[in-house]
């Protein structure tokens, strides 16, 4: 039995944990709030800020955990070199966990080392620099904070009369204290995807089949495996995914975003060093494993010899209108109760506007028509509220 400090307690790191306890592991969640729901499940608990470094250290001190998985970005990530040079496992790597934490940091990787297509970009520390930028790139461009989850901070920009609420906007959605940007050229995309890349201590890097997305504001309402794509982008979707997580170094999973366009190819969008929201349309039994087992197997370095498809699958998420500082009422649950369908409330303890409460996950047979089902998990999701 390995212990693992998880640091983060969503729902993504709920889901890892019970894969973990499926396969014996003792979890420590932890979150800055009580009753996040990973800490509903796990087998103890932590309350504190992430970004406290003091804090981080007294916690590892009180667990020596075996094996430290970052769940979210606010985490004082420098940190995690000492853990890693003391013996202790960072998952998938203390490198990683830092690099792609920061923007900056993982877009100069890929497009100044690594040479992988990107959209063209700038950095800037102040509105005056914004506004310069910006006007390099011209409109429309995209402004997001260096720091943050969830599409938090981020906008499009169509004029030069929106980029002050979009320094403003970033700058409240930022994670963490760096006080910076990325202005990024707009591209013409047709479609993005998810693909979900599995690095291992002793065995090959695997893929996952793409997974399409729909994202509001930045942040994923509605994903579906697998996404249409051409065997060449896939295969060059599949070279870059594999070129900046070799670089990165360390075993887990990988959630690599890129852009599709019929015109210009593939380019490398973003990257998480961990399970991917959008990922959640594995738990619908899309594939041999889903992707919280995935990462789970790689950091405790069981050996994966495939990653099988089994049937096409769609998620789509369950959103709060309101904002609420007591537990929240679902109602309408029953009616998700149709073949092949399944419902996972997180078990937030509050709401607040358009936060992810739960998501609805179909499935169907490889042959099946995606489109459609896409549209019954849409339908589905619809009928549960938040109250």
């Amino acid at each position: 039995m390995k212990k693992i400090l998880l640091l983060g307690s969503g729902e993504l790191g709920k889901e890892f944990t019970i894969a973990a306890q499926r396969l014996g592991q003792h979890v420590i969640a932890c979150d800055s709030y009580a009753q996040a729901p990973a800490m509903q499940v796990a087998d103890e608990c932590e309350i504190f800020s992430m970004l406290d470094g003091e804090a981080l250290d007294r916690a590892v001190q009180k667990h020596h955990p075996d094996i430290i998985v970052p769940e979210i970005e606010a985490i004082r990530t420098e940190r995690l070199y000492d853990y890693e040079a003391s013996g202790i496992q960072v998952t998938p790597s203390a490198r990683a966990v830092n690099f792609t934490m920061n923007r900056k940091a993982i877009r100069d990787l890929a497009a100044k080392e690594l040479g992988l297509k990107t959209a063209k970009y700038y950095y800037a520390t102040s509105f005056e620099e914004l506004q310069s930028h910006a006007a390099e790139i011209g409109f429309p461009c995209v402004v997001k904070p260096l720091m943050s989850s969830s599409g938090k901070g981020q906008s499009l920009v169509r004029t030069a009369d929106e980029l002050a609420q979009a320094w403003k906007y970033a700058m409240e959605g930022s994670r963490g204290d760096i006080a910076e940007v990325i202005i990024e050229e707009f591209i013409h995309f047709d479609s993005e995807i998810t693909l979900l890349t599995v690095t291992q201590k002793d065995g090959p890097t695997l893929f996952c089949p793409p997974i399409g997305h729909v994202q509001k504001g930045g942040d994923y309402r509605e994903s579906f495996q697998p996404a249409a794509i051409s065997p060449d982008h896939l295969k060059e979707a599949q070279r870059m995914a594999a070129a900046v997580t070799e670089a990165l170094t360390g075993a887990g999973l990988w959630g690599v975003e890129f852009f599709l366009s019929h015109k210009d190819g593939v380019y490398f969008s973003e990257l998480s060093p961990r399970p991917h929201d959008t990922g959640m349309v594995t738990l619908a039994g899309t594939q041999n494993f889903n992707e919280f087992e995935l990462h789970l197997r790689a950091a405790l370095g069981l050996p994966i010899p495939c990653i099988k498809e089994l049937r096409i699958g769609a998620s789509a998420v369950i959103l709060s209108p309101i904002a609420k500082d007591s537990a929240p009422c679902y109602t309408g649950i029953e009616k998700t109760c149709e073949e092949d369908a399944d419902i996972r409330i997180f078990g937030k303890p509050t709401t607040r506007v358009n936060r992810r409460m739960g998501v609805v996950v179909c499935n169907g047979p490889l042959e099946g028509d995606l489109d459609a089902l896409r549209d019954k998990a849409k339908r589905l999701a619809g009928y549960v509220t938040v109250s």
